[in-house]
């Protein structure tokens, strides 16, 4: 009995000391951001589900971001830590507010905001005691500049038999936190996906439009719609119409997000948010080519036409010589048979590609053509792959024997699975260039369901495969092609040099990507790779154990070399570790932020998106960004040079190549003062062109 009422008196006291304030945390104060946590009721008991408010007083002028941050900005996040069997869900986000910064649109909230989550407690909870949670809450504060910031926060949670009571004072700040959550929509809504606009419909007539002002759409999935383009709105009939520029391809199932807008009742103007659910319905018409937007038929003939330019890209030059000596061996009467392998390899290749690109989009991940050569291990192999080649080229090792065996079993006797793979490494070698005609395809492409998709980039290889297929089947050109002989064997041996420049130049690439420890990795596996290459070439025409104990080294060389490829991680460059303006240059590395100040400042902003592997960027940067006439037009207009570095992988470019309808890098912006939309320029760049975009504007 002692005991029993010891323990009664302990309970009572920490009820008594429950009911005395609300349950809160620590409170937090940054430079910028006041934050803490409370729980709405007086305790919790074992079993039942409370909801906690994460508070932010946030300094004027300044905000923090929503789910969708909008064109830059991190969502604030919450890592709780709990005792065990406790469960914490995810945020309950209120409507979001725009914040025009420039150019650019951001999704957030200002002065203050709550973040709703519900808590879970155990069934097996003690009543009587008291747990501590503790939280780890991370946010992006932003107003000119932006200023990550983070609050380790700590409550103590009384557990109490029964059902806790919501506590009076906590009560009022709930009330509020939820008022500013938004409803369920009582319409029911549709998406129409479109080429460049989508329409979403919400089924409300009678709307009146003299009463209905400042209507957006906040998706939750950014790529449903641009943050920064307008929302042409149309009431009529059906109900309430607005039209979304894309931001990326649809994810899939129905389209989710907040529809905000201002209603006049009685001379007073409310707010409304509907938290909206729409299914994607049939698609919206196809733009004939009257209102600018791309139809599917532009985009095969644009990936047609690209793909036939992509012969002529500097990163396709070492493969034109795996073509010239495919058709240099084989008589006329073959060749067609050839033409129609190299055919296949392509377009089979650009379906794996195609298909890669579009289920990894799918799944949320944000990459565009190229993408592949953001991965270390697929650079390093790639470069093994072209001095491979070159050192066969230059008849260090020949493939034959057991090796020829496999590709007559999968080709047939006549060689074509030399084609057919001339074709695939042709495409491989491809995707870091981007040719003209290209990115409005790809960017139309990369919006559509996958059949439409997979048919543009099937039309890219077709394009990229018709000048070699057009040979072939031309008994008149063949006839022009220098009869075999000697001089076939030198010029072999000569064109194994561009594939070593290759290789030469996708080590660089890695250097970048990966650093100097998988530098030297991947140079010991390239030393790993000649050998292998000598081994096999002179134990091939050994006898049966020399051969096979030649064929096991090579085979454990290769090994060594692309296990030791796969330790290669991606990097951050120093410039962009340190933020700063590199030594010595000319450009300043791009950021959302840094756009948005320039801009914002009225200067005009020369946007230079790239990567490493993109030879196609590098070749423009040679020959028309780093000239001195380019150079003094910048500096004499004082324009503000940025450069957005995409070797290694990065949401943030990647949402900004989506908005201006591109898929993949370069892609040049012009920032002219006054304007909100900039200047795209072309792919393949001139000095003359980029003196022309920047003629208009007045000496600084």
């Amino acid at each position: 009995m002692k005991k029993f009422g010891l323990s009664t008196l302990c309970a009572l006291l920490l009820a008594g000391a429950v009911q005395a304030a609300p349950v809160r945390s620590n409170l937090v104060a940054t430079d910028n951001v006041e934050t803490f946590i409370t729980l709405e009721t007086q305790g919790v008991a074992p079993g039942q589900t409370v909801w906690a408010a994460l508070t932010q007083n946030i300094r004027p002028h300044w905000h923090t971001y929503w789910i969708n941050p909008g064109d830059s900005g991190i969502p604030t996040e919450i890592k709780w830590t709990l005792p065990e069997g406790w469960k914490a869900d995810v945020i309950t986000w209120p409507a979001p507010q725009r914040f025009p910064i420039g150019p650019l649109v951001n999704f957030g909230y200002a002065d203050q905001v709550h973040l709703l989550v519900p808590l879970t407690v155990p069934s097996n909870a003690t009543p009587g005691q008291a747990v501590q949670l503790d939280a780890k809450v991370d946010w992006l504060v932003c107003e000119d500049i932006c200023i990550p910031e983070s609050a380790d926060l700590s409550i103590a949670v009384p557990v109490v038999a029964g059902t806790a009571a919501v506590e009076p004072e906590a009560a009022t700040l709930f009330t509020r936190a939820r008022a500013s959550l938004p409803v369920p929509s009582p319409y029911t809504a549709t998406l129409s996906p479109g080429d460049k606009a989508h329409r979403l419909t919400l089924a409300a007539p009678g709307l009146d439009k003299g009463k209905i002002s400042e209507v957006f759409f906040f998706p939750h999935d950014y790529k449903v719609a641009s943050a920064n383009a307008a929302q042409e709105l149309r009431l009529g009939a059906d109900g309430l119409t607005l039209s979304l520029v894309p931001g990326g391809a649809l994810p899939a199932g129905p389209v989710t997000g907040v529809l905000s807008f201002t209603e006049e009742l009685d001379g007073q103007s409310v707010r409304h948010a509907f938290a909206v659910e729409a299914a994607v319905g049939a698609a919206a018409q196809a733009s004939t080519g009257g209102d600018g937007q791309t139809s599917w038929a532009t985009a095969l003939l644009l990936a047609l036409l690209g793909g036939a330019v992509l012969n002529l890209m500097p990163c396709v030059f070492p493969v034109l010589s795996m073509k010239a000596l495919a058709l240099l061996q084989h008589g006329p009467g073959h060749a067609r048979r050839h033409g129609l392998a190299y055919t296949a390899g392509v377009l089979a290749c650009f379906a794996v590609v195609a298909g890669a690109l579009i289920a990894l989009r799918a799944g949320g991940a944000a990459i565009g053509w190229g993408f592949q050569l953001q991965d270390p291990l697929v650079v390093a192999i790639l470069a093994y792959v072209m001095l491979l080649l070159g050192l066969s080229l230059s008849g260090v090792f020949t493939l034959g024997g057991s090796v020829m065996g496999v590709g007559q079993g999968l080709a047939g006797r006549d060689g074509l699975a030399g084609s057919f793979f001339t074709g695939v490494l042709a495409t491989v070698v491809a995707t870091p260039c981007t040719a003209p005609f290209m990115g409005t395809a790809l960017g139309f492409a990369i919006t559509q369901p996958w059949p439409v998709a997979l048919s543009v980039f099937l039309a890219l290889g077709l394009g990229m495969a018709l000048p070699f297929l057009a040979l072939s089947f031309s008994p008149a050109l063949l006839r022009r092609l220098p009869r075999p002989g000697l001089w076939m064997e030198r010029v072999k041996q000569a064109l194994a040099f561009p594939l070593y420049a290759s290789a030469a130049w996708l080590v660089w690439v890695l250097s970048i990507q990966a650093g100097p420890a998988a530098l030297a990795t991947v140079l010991a596996g390239m030393v790993a790779i000649a050998f292998a290459a000598w081994v096999y070439g002179q134990t091939r025409l050994s006898g049966g154990a020399g051969r096979a104990f030649g064929s096991l080294l090579a085979v454990l060389a290769l090994g060594g070399a692309v296990a030791g490829a796969s330790t290669a991680r991606t990097v951050p460059a120093p410039e962009q570790v340190a933020g700063a303006k590199p030594a010595s240059s000319d450009y300043q590395p791009w950021t959302a932020e840094k756009q948005a100040e320039l801009t914002g400042q009225g200067k005009p902003v020369f946007v230079n998106f790239t990567a490493a592997w993109c030879v196609t960027c590098l070749v423009n940067e040679r020959t028309s960004l780093s000239t001195d006439a380019v150079k003094a037009a910048m500096k004499a207009k004082g324009v503000a040079y940025l450069k957005g570095d995409w070797t290694n992988r990065d949401a943030t470019i990647a949402r900004v190549l989506e908005n201006h309808g591109r898929s993949g890098v370069p892609l040049y912006l012009v920032y002219l003062p006054g304007k909100a939309e900039p200047v795209i320029l072309p792919q393949i760049l001139t000095e003359g062109i980029v003196l022309d975009a920047l003629s208009g504007l007045p000496n600084a």
